[in-house]
């Protein structure tokens, strides 16, 4: 619906109730900040009753509020400013539940992730992955922490790994510009989306690669370029993007990689442990007494 909410509120507000009238205007000046309201926060921002926001939702065709709600964050969430992050979190929390806020919401997330990710596109992801000739990781701004955390695991497991650094954007196209039909690309990218991962994903399908996308939504601007759509939510903590169930998802995707693969994995690790023992990589926890 996205825009199109603010164009019917718009069209009905001559029939509107006086109160609900009083919702309408705050949504259409402020629905950045009234996204991240509850029914009883925005009644009573406008001096109405928590049931009366209700029958406004209704009012528009929806279930409920929480679906009012969730076309508000929708349509705003790519679009918000850094400062109006800010604004937006000064409404959903306060410097005393910040802890308790944030952790509920990533769990939240977590649980949203699980009951809705395609559980096909995730196999086939896999099965993508595990195929590939080359495999190249994808992600910038706050998304290239994740793809970095992809490509550690993945160093270890594969030949041929190539983590696009995207510190300037004709540098990504010099290092994708080989890529081939044999390869798969694994995109990452969150609102606010990167015009960067959006041209890359562009000229990698253009080239036949196939393109494993970790993303927030299906509607999402890296999707539509995407053989496989891998959906884990992401919500804001202030102007910081939380991209836990992200990271889950990732999580997800490196051991499952791993057990497709393992026997051919068990003998580079069996490798590695000697390598890291003989060049004492890890610190060796020597057990005392007091641990027996």
């Amino acid at each position: 619906m996205s825009s199109k909410l603010l164009s019917r509120i718009e069209n009905l507000y001559p029939t509107l109730s006086k109160s609900h009238k009083k919702v309408a205007k705050y949504i259409l000046e402020n629905y950045d900040k009234a996204a991240f309201m509850t029914a009883a926060t925005l009644g009573k921002t406008v001096d109405i009753s928590e049931s009366t926001v209700v029958r406004f939702a209704t009012h528009l065709g929806y279930d409920g509020y929480p679906e009012l709600q969730k076309t508000l964050q929708e349509m705003i969430k790519s679009k918000l400013t850094a400062v109006q992050r800010m604004e937006v979190t000064s409404v959903r929390m306060s410097s005393d539940d910040v802890l308790d806020k944030v952790l509920s919401s990533d769990v939240d997330m977590i649980k949203t992730t699980l009951e809705n990710i395609s559980k096909e596109d995730f196999k086939l992801a896999v099965e993508a992955i595990n195929k590939a000739k080359k495999i190249y990781i994808l992600g910038v701004r706050s998304s290239a922490s994740l793809a970095s955390f992809i490509a550690f695991y993945f160093n270890l497991m594969y030949d041929q790994i190539e983590l696009v650094d995207s510190a300037s954007p004709s540098g990504i196209f010099e290092q994708i510009f080989k890529i081939t039909s044999d390869d798969v690309c694994i995109a990452i990218s969150f609102p606010r989306y990167s015009k960067q991962t959006i041209n890359a994903l562009q000229f990698i399908q253009n080239k036949g690669a196939k393109v494993v996308a970790i993303t927030d939504s299906n509607s999402s601007p890296i999707a539509k370029f995407s053989n496989y759509v891998l959906v884990a939510k992401s919500d804001m903590a202030s102007f910081v993007d939380s991209l836990v169930a992200p990271l889950s998802v990732i999580n997800a995707l490196i051991v499952a990689v791993t057990l497709e693969n393992k026997d051919n994995l068990i003998n580079n690790f069996s490798e590695l442990e000697n390598v890291w023992e003989k060049y004492e990589v890890y610190e060796k926890m020597e057990e005392t007494l007091e641990d027996v």
